[in-house]
């Protein structure tokens, strides 16, 4: 009975389990290196695909490649071309999707590498798409003032920037 208990705890607390950002904190204007990491199929279905967003103010994202899977990338016109690295950027990746299978029971994930936005202080959020066959998880959900993250039944995978110290370069 006791093994049980303990099963149908970690299964229950697996059922709530979130996308989230592995490591969860970067500095801003630099480049972060992580992944998404998916805890779990939808209900009993594997996972197929892994569609993240990439928020308009983070100019470079690039996909780690994922044996078995494929990767699609994304982009989206500037509506005015910056200067980055010393070349003129007309566009940016807006998502990044990952074709594969994943089953339900397992977990993984799927890596970037951001640039990420000078200045700014504070969370970045990016929405992930989980889909398996036919069913789709939104993972969108935002925080309201007051409320935490880990209250929401979907919420996005959140990345917390931290000031760059003075004098950092890159």
């Amino acid at each position: 009975m006791k093994m049980f208990v303990v099963l149908a705890s970690a299964l229950a607390g697996s059922a709530q389990a979130h996308v989230v950002m592995t490591p969860a904190e970067a500095t801003a204007g630099g480049y972060y290196t992580g992944e998404f990491r998916i805890g779990h199929g939808c209900d009993e279905a594997a996972t197929t695909a892994v569609r993240i967003e990439v928020p308009e103010n983070v100019l470079t994202a690039r996909a780690r490649p994922k044996p078995g899977w494929t990767v699609e990338v994304e982009r989206a016109p500037l509506a005015t071309p910056v200067v980055s690295e010393g070349r003129e950027q007309r566009d940016r990746v807006a998502a990044i999707t990952w074709r594969g299978n994943l089953p339900a029971d397992q977990f993984d994930g799927f890596g970037v590498m951001l640039k990420l936005p000078k200045g700014q202080s504070g969370q970045i959020y990016l929405p992930v798409r989980q889909t398996c066959g036919s069913a789709t998880v939104e993972w969108t959900e935002l925080p309201e003032a007051g409320k935490s993250w880990g209250s929401l039944k979907h919420p996005a995978p959140v990345l917390a920037l931290e000031p760059a110290a003075a004098g950092h370069g890159h």
